[in-house]
């Protein structure tokens, strides 16, 4: 295994390390020996975020013994109340919440205390003026958590975080299918031009790319969430690209992107973190995603959403993008994860709010039936 400095953290991460959200899904003991299992291969890292008790104990018994050899990602905001994970700035909760994960993790510290999930401005405002932060300044002076990090979805957000100084860290959601979004110059000649994708990367989000590069001259370092997109880009029939990604294809070109120290993958079986770790031993031909993405049919992303957010405004300030987002991410599981459907039922306006005025489709440059969408996820959200 190889290790990447953390940023002005000067932490050294895996290159791959373990993202804990399917922990949950699995027998008890089944979870705690895969957990084991990544630790003896030289995985170091481990990201938190879940608040709901049998998780949090997975993870303490898995590092019992071994808390020396873990860095941990712990969230401040990611609270259980009644039996399901809500996001909060409330401090009624947020407090107990940040207890019990250092209870049931059988530790008095955490290396790395999250401010959880901030994309917006209004809720990246109302964090970083108020008792929230105060709050997490305080765990950091006291020595509870070690250093200040951010876990985002949004690159502007995460500038944002980055400007202030207070942030040392951020975890943030990182694949192809995410960073490469046509710019807004280059619609018209997807469209039209079979040629548009030879050469790949031309079309990568310009704020994503900001994002990477100031973490690189701010000396940020970057834990990644998502390299898969939620298993989309390992089967063709799901990726925006029209053909598949393997694992070490994404962990490679996320960790190809400025400031990134380490990839954390989701693990439901142990074929599952072979596959990840195999990674440190691969060649440069198994390792290369670009001849993949630019050999990606022209139609690619036709009928597709990719979440550029052209199709707004909407009459009923529907956040068209990211409702599709958590739709598409709650289509990669058997069952619509927690996390995914917590985070949609937090959304200010969702989909059966729609009334089907088919103004946003005339906007999109890709066709995508939004109407008929919403149908779908209302259904499938139940909202």
């Amino acid at each position: 295994m190889r290790y990447r400095r953390l940023g002005k953290t000067g932490l050294m991460l895996s290159e791959v390390g373990f993202g804990g959200e399917w922990l949950e899904r699995n027998p008890v003991e089944e979870s705690v020996s895969l957990l084991q299992d990544a630790g003896e291969m030289g995985i170091n890292i481990i990201d938190c975020w879940m608040p709901d008790p049998k998780s949090r104990e997975i993870i303490g018994k898995a590092i019992a013994g071994k808390r020396d050899q873990w860095y941990v990602q712990g969230h401040f905001g990611s609270t259980w109340q009644k039996g399901q994970y809500v996001r909060s700035r409330d401090l009624t909760f947020v407090k107990p919440a940040f207890e019990d994960l250092l209870e049931r993790l059988h530790t008095d510290y955490v290396d790395l205390g999250m401010i959880h999930y901030i994309d917006t401005d209004e809720d990246f405002d109302r964090s970083f003026n108020g008792p929230f932060l105060d709050y997490v300044i305080r765990m950091k002076e006291k020595g509870v958590i070690r250093h200040i990090g951010l876990s985002s979805h949004n690159p502007r957000t995460a500038i944002r975080a980055i400007e202030t100084g207070l942030v040392e860290m951020i975890l943030f959601s990182i694949n192809p299918a995410f960073d490469m979004m046509p710019e807004d110059t280059e619609l018209d000649t997807l469209l039209t031009d079979p040629e548009c994708y030879k050469g790949s990367g031309q079309g990568i989000d310009p704020e994503r790319a900001k994002l990477y590069q100031l973490a690189e001259e701010k000396d940020i370092g970057i834990t990644v969430m998502k390299p898969y997109a939620g298993g989309r880009l390992l089967s063709a029939q799901s990726s925006p690209f029209g053909t598949a990604l393997t694992p070490v294809q994404c962990i490679h070109y996320c960790l190809t992107r400025p400031g990134v120290s380490s990839v954390l993958c989701g693990y439901g079986s142990r074929a599952e973190l072979d596959a990840a770790v195999a990674y440190e031993t691969a060649s440069e031909e198994e390792k290369n995603y670009a001849a993949v993405i630019a050999g990606a049919p022209r139609h690619s992303y036709l009928g597709q959403c990719t979440y550029c957010g052209h199709c707004r405004p909407c009459p009923k300030d529907i956040d068209i993008a990211m409702v599709n987002k958590f739709y598409d991410l709650a289509l990669m599981q058997a069952e619509p994860p927690m996390s995914v459907s917590a985070h949609y039922r937090d959304l200010p306006h969702t989909a059966s709010e729609c009334i089907s005025c088919h103004a946003c489709e005339s906007r999109c440059p890709f066709g995508v039936k939004v109407s008929d969408r919403m149908k779908k996820i209302s259904e499938l959200f139940g909202i």
